[in-house]
């Protein structure tokens, strides 16, 4: 038996841990200590060990544990100077604390507490820090530094859930609309190719374009026009009395700021319309509260998929194939006001207000 265990020391944890519980075994059974430790190779002291760590906590004390440091043991940095740092980052630039950039990498939040704590970490050391403080290296949203953010606040605290209450108690619905726009030449998503060869995408020389206006409710539902004329005051009022002829009840429309929506020309059409239509405007460079804008990702992201067209007539075909399918598909149009940046949670019935 002694050939085969050899030196214990080169042996893995769990190859030790059996040798420790065999060597307590023979023990057991009656064999003498300097018995047990010339069978088994190795010393006195370790059988010894063994036997004390046996009557304390039997077979759990002789069991294989984890090596080297425990998570978070012997850090460069104290918990407080971890947690002031991970705040830093959320809620800073680097050029705002005095460094050059305005998005973090792993030598910038290094450069930082080089800055803060006289430490220098390498950048695999940064990051285990970013991964223990439940960071990841993220693509970063987009705002206009002329947003408001009172007026973000205000939308989502009283606005919206005033428009939402009078939709209610006038037997109401809510949808919110916004306009996109198709070209041909527009190229989205990945496809697989030879590394260091960049694949090729066949397309028409052509240029066309197509704009379509959609707007959809929390109930699931969607509407659409795909028009090939430039978008303005005129296009919104076919748009609203093509809306309006779907309904037998008042709608609440919400939307953007554009000039066409508040153009004298759509305000006569409303005034003409009060029992139909009412208009409600989202704070201004605010896309983000418009789960509307989600539609217009996601018809992007789905044309390229499928046969790309060669003149403006296939491209307008292709757009209403997009939103006849997602008409079908009311699960995912509720989907559009549970967005990455602001969730429409509806209290009721989820197919309500």
């Amino acid at each position: 038996m002694s050939d085969l265990v050899g030196d214990a020391r080169h042996l893995s944890p769990s190859a030790q841990e059996a040798l420790r519980l065999r060597a307590v075994a023979a023990l057991v059974e009656g064999r003498d200590r300097e018995e047990v430790a010339a069978v088994f190779r190795v010393s006195l002291k370790a059988v010894d060990g063994w036997w004390a760590k046996w009557l304390a906590g039997g077979r759990d004390a002789l069991t294989a544990r984890p090596r080297g440091k425990r998570v978070g043991e012997y850090q460069v940095l104290t918990e407080a100077g971890q947690e002031a740092l991970r705040q830093a980052v959320l809620d800073h630039r680097p050029c705002e604390l005095g460094l050059s950039g305005q998005l973090w990498t792993r030598g910038q939040v290094g450069e930082l507490i080089a800055k803060l704590y006289r430490v220098r970490l390498t950048e695999p050391g940064v990051g285990k820090y970013l991964k223990r403080w439940g960071l990841s290296f993220q693509r970063p949203d987009k705002r206009a530094v002329e947003q408001d953010p009172e007026a973000v606040r205000a939308w989502l605290e009283e606005t919206w859930p005033a428009i939402r209450a009078k939709a209610k108690a006038e037997g109401g619905e809510v949808l919110f609309a916004d306009r996109v726009g198709v070209r041909s030449d527009q190229v989205t998503g990945r496809t697989w190719g030879e590394k260091g060869r960049t694949p090729i995408v066949r397309r028409t020389g052509n240029r066309f374009s197509v704009n379509a206006m959609s707007a959809i409710s929390t109930k699931g539902r969607m509407h659409f026009m795909v028009f090939s004329e430039t978008f303005d005051a005129t296009v919104m009022c076919r748009f609203l009395e093509r809306l309006a002829g779907h309904f037998d009840h008042k709608i609440h429309l919400v939307v953007d700021g554009h000039s066409a929506h508040r153009s004298k020309t759509v305000r006569a059409w409303l005034a003409g319309h009060t029992e139909e239509i009412e208009l409600h405007f989202l704070p201004r460079y605010s896309p983000e509260l418009n789960p509307d804008e989600l539609v217009n990702a996601d018809l992007k992201h789905s044309l390229p998929r499928g046969h790309r067209a060669r003149n403006q007539a296939e491209l307008a075909a292709e757009t209403r194939r997009f939103f006849r399918r997602r008409q079908r598909q009311p699960h995912i149009v509720r989907g559009y006001f549970h967005g990455p940046h602001v969730r429409y949670t509806i209290e009721e019935n989820p197919l309500s207000f």
